[in-house]
């Protein structure tokens, strides 16, 4: 399952090759309120197909009904917004005072929608940088820290390619974190190298290994766009896995356990010559503290966890509060047994 950005960016390629008129649609800016952030794409083609989302869908009607009703004429890119006034507002559905500004750029051959996907299957995170009176496109090498823009005649937009999950541990909790992440774009890989834990195990979209957890890291070769969690509570199978894992530039780490589990996976860790640095990394016990106690609860709580931490949010302290509670594994929650927080 490709994520919503590159299955967008796809379709716009499919489009220019089979000589169809069809258009870029990106937010670059918003105010107040608004159903989709900076940067949300969507590809308008001339029949009034369309994919992925710049609102929460009457934003989109306007657009396929301007592209119904006049055609596509635009030959070079257009800013347009929605939402200045509380008519607009009403009209297309937008929360109070919420207001969004579109790019509708007019795709050919020189957009080089091509060479942008070509640069994301291989992981490299481009810049791509549109004349707003041409319509010419050039891209160049990104880095994380750069955000779209828009200066003078020129639009930077900056794709990166898709966020991936590494799970270690196929068991009930993984499954549902798979399909959550999934949901949220994340590129998910399971790794278990137990046959009885991958027999019945499926998720559709995700891919499962059977490799030993530490191989698996170093396979994927995890970068700033990657999260890795370990569920087994094996420290044969995690331990090592982790060690790596906090030696890469992966965004999140994270492993299940209470805090007693946690202190003593630390002191193994260090025997590994991992910096404080290093292990500073390791989110354990997993997970936000709302109470969650269910194989979905739980896992709803590891995944707020790493939206915030790629996100660069800053918790409040009550929030860091870590669950208590001794895992009992993906399979078994209901051996949980609750301790007091400290």
């Amino acid at each position: 399952m490709d994520s919503i950005d590159f299955d967008v960016l796809k379709t716009c390629e499919r489009w220019i090759a089979q000589g169809r008129r069809c258009e870029l649609v990106t937010v670059i800016k918003t105010w107040g309120s608004s159903p989709r952030p900076e940067g949300a794409m969507l590809a308008l083609c001339e029949d009034g197909r369309m994919t992925g989302s710049v609102s929460g869908g009457c934003i989109e009607d306007d657009l396929i009904d301007k592209v119904r009703r006049e055609g596509m004429t635009r030959t070079a890119p257009e800013i347009v917004t929605y939402g200045i006034t509380a008519d607009q507002a009403h009209r297309f559905g937008l929360p109070c005072g919420g207001t969004l500004q579109l790019a509708i750029e007019p795709l050919s051959a020189k957009s080089r929608i091509g060479d942008v996907l070509q640069a994301l299957a291989q992981r490299e995170l481009v810049a791509r940088r549109i004349n707003l009176q041409t319509g010419d496109a050039s891209l160049s090498p990104a880095s994380p820290s750069m955000q779209l823009q828009v200066s003078g005649s020129v639009l930077t937009t900056i794709h990166g390619p898709r966020w991936r999950l590494l799970l270690i541990g196929a068991g009930q909790l993984s499954a549902f974190l798979a399909e959550v992440a999934t949901g949220m774009d994340y590129q998910v890989t399971v790794c278990d190298p137990r046959e009885e834990y991958r027999a019945d195990w499926h998720v559709a979209g995700v891919d499962l290994l059977h490799e030993m957890p530490d191989d698996a890291v170093l396979h994927m070769k995890p970068d700033s766009r990657t999260a890795i969690v370990a569920l087994t509570h094996d420290p044969k199978l995690d331990d090592l896995a982790l060690m790596e894992a906090l030696k890469s530039d992966a965004f999140y780490v994270g492993a299940i356990g209470s805090r007693a589990n946690h202190a003593k996976r630390r002191e193994r860790l260090r025997e590994f010559d991992l910096a404080d640095a290093q292990l500073a990394g390791l989110h354990g016990p997993v997970g936000l503290h709302i109470g969650s106690k269910t194989p979905a609860e739980i896992a709803i709580s590891i995944l707020a966890e790493m939206t915030a931490v790629k996100n660069g949010i800053v918790l409040p302290a009550q929030a860091l509060l870590r669950h208590a509670s001794e895992r009992a594994g993906p399979g078994n929650p209901s051996a949980c047994v609750p301790e007091a927080h400290s």
